[in-house]
């Protein structure tokens, strides 16, 4: 059985290597604590979910997800972005392989970021608020959060990542005069999870922007451009 013990050396880790704006030290990480990480991550391999409510494997997933994807960042550091474009190699490959290698061990089966976030936590939660949680490291992801998500917590928590996620204007911004919503392409590209939720995208964030917004056609969304530079605090 999980217990709040198991979420505090992931917690410590973010109060230590996360500034308050969500930027890494991955260069402090590594130099100091990358076994810290990697051996928390290998306790999981054999965790019981069995009997486990909702809100301890929404909390765990959620910590699980964004620690695989900082350790993976800290294996290859220092890189500036997660991105081949930025990085310039000639194929996707070693991108996509950052979300689809399942090299974790989670209660004895082996997950990759897509299959946590796919096959567990948007399937089995319907919380849209979790895009605003999961962090893959990169500037235009959410602010990472500087501690671990804990069960007792973990849906004030999402509130709370959702507001600041809609209230960045880097994220979301709404003019009034040409009715035009700028969205994070993580509106376009989990776009489904926000209709289910709220009826549609612009509704959904309408519903923390305020009466402002005008909803339907009279709004038309844009999608910013998505920022691939890794979420680190400079060397």
């Amino acid at each position: 059985m999980i217990n709040t013990i198991a979420f505090k050396t992931w917690d410590n880790l973010l109060h230590t290597y996360v500034d308050d704006v969500g930027r890494v030290n991955y260069r402090r990480w590594k130099a100091e604590s990358a076994d810290v990480l990697r051996q928390w991550l290998e306790n999981l391999a054999d965790v019981d979910l069995v009997g486990v409510d909702t809100d301890w494997r929404l909390a765990l997933w959620l910590n699980v997800y964004n620690a695989i994807a900082i350790a993976q960042v800290i294996e290859v550091y220092p890189i500036a972005s997660i991105s081949p474009k930025v990085l310039g190699i000639p194929n996707w490959l070693s991108f996509l392989e950052f979300f689809t290698r399942s090299n974790s061990i989670i209660g004895g089966k082996k997950y990759s970021l897509n299959q946590i976030e796919h096959g567990i936590l948007r399937r089995e939660f319907a919380e849209p608020r979790i895009h605003f949680a999961l962090v893959c490291a990169a500037v235009g992801c959410p602010l990472l959060r500087r501690g671990a998500y804990f069960p007792e917590s973990v849906r004030t928590q999402l509130e709370a990542d959702a507001n600041r996620f809609i209230h960045n204007p880097d994220k979301v911004k709404y003019d009034a005069g040409k009715k035009r919503l700028y969205l994070s392409k993580i509106f376009k590209w989990y776009g489904e999870d926000f209709v289910k939720a709220a009826g549609s995208v612009a509704g959904y964030v309408g519903g923390y922007l305020g009466a402002d917004v005008v909803m339907g056609d009279e709004c038309a969304i844009v999608f910013l451009p998505y920022d691939w530079n890794l979420n680190r605090v400079e060397d």
